[in-house]
């Protein structure tokens, strides 16, 4: 459907019940979703946290399959995601690029649990635009030895069916209403998403709460997807917006790469050119400043280790009395 701001998104089905929450012995799915590994070190190093939980992770029948840069061929990394065989959980090795290409034709998402981020915010928002539940946004196989310890147990504690607790942040906004908001919640790679917009797979926006991150985006290309946003009429029909990492996501380090002493007229001319440009974070704040909604930045959502886990479709409280972002109970439901 249209919303009435333009933005072209799927009207979400009533929502199946969340997945059962995960038990020792329940087995682990891994799928080569985007691009290609190199290598399988730090593949392993995630399998044992995983194992190390009491799952039965599944090793991959071939972690270093390659077709160009991507993880196989089309239909060979489909295979991976088709339902069957009773995984409890569908773990993605890595991000990149090229899970958005396994949209092009009729997909069935996995049964349970879905897990990843970056690249993998295409088959997450997928999912819960048909109204299917189960899909976490988090550390991927090949990041999660890497995070730190509250990172992982927070990861496990949400599959496993525990309470988590909120995640902090800077208030930038606490909007001209209400200054807490309550909806749907909606995680995803500011890029990988914005390329979902006009789409039967984007989510229905109105009344979401949505966090954003990205990665190595400078910051005029952050402005012209969020511009993007913005002329879709997609950033105001939301209820709040949180923004987590942009790592790599500012031009303005002008140190001299030898290590030299920087003689006083470069310096001058490296502030002038950081006169001329906007940081990210100028941005990020003057494309959300008028929107009259709730609005939270430096969550520790993203590329950076402290990738929070949060499950997308839930939903969240953003309070920015409080600088916190919640889940609301019952979703996903604890355990019995």
């Amino acid at each position: 459907m249209t919303g009435s701001g333009g933005a072209a998104c799927a009207e979400p089905s009533p929502p199946q019940c969340w997945p059962e929450p995960l038990r020792p012995g329940d087995r682990v799915r891994l799928a080569a979703a985007s691009s290609a590994l190199d290598g399988t070190e730090r593949l392993e190093a995630g399998s044992a946290v995983l194992t190390g939980w009491g799952l039965a992770v599944e090793p991959h029948p071939s972690p270093l399959r390659r077709w160009g840069y991507l993880a196989g061929a089309d239909p060979e990394r489909r295979a991976d995601l088709s339902p069957g065989e009773g995984a409890a959980l569908t773990a993605c090795v890595r991000g990149g690029w090229g899970a958005a290409r396994l949209l092009e034709q009729p997909l069935e998402q996995p049964p349970g649990w879905l897990l990843g981020f970056s690249d993998v915010t295409s088959l997450l928002w997928a999912r819960w635009a048909r109204g299917l539940t189960g899909g976490i946004h988090g550390p991927l196989l090949t990041t999660l030895a890497a995070e730190p310890a509250w990172s992982q147990e927070r990861l496990r504690r949400l599959l496993f069916g525990e309470p988590v607790e909120p995640l902090a942040g800077e208030v930038w906004s606490r909007g001209t209403g209400p200054h807490v908001a309550e909806g749907p919640l909606l995680v995803g790679n500011l890029t990988v998403a914005t390329h979902l917009l006009g789409t039967a797979h984007l989510p229905q926006l109105r009344g979401a709460v949505l966090v954003l991150e990205d990665v190595g985006e400078a910051p005029y290309r952050i402005e012209r997807m969020l511009t993007h946003w913005r002329l879709a009429g997609a950033l105001q029909q939301l209820a709040a917006i949180g923004f987590g990492s942009f790592s790599g996501c500012d031009d303005d380090d002008e140190s001299d790469e030898a290590g030299a002493t920087v003689v006083d007229s470069a310096v001058a001319k490296a502030e002038e050119r950081r006169e001329q440009r906007f940081s990210c974070e100028q941005v990020l704040r003057e494309r959300s400043a008028d929107l009259g909604i709730p609005v939270l930045a430096g969550l520790p959502v993203g590329h950076r280790p402290g990738n929070a886990a949060l499950p997308v479709g839930a939903r969240a409280r953003l309070d920015a009395n409080r600088g916190l972002l919640s889940l609301v109970p019952p979703a996903p439901p604890p355990r019995p």
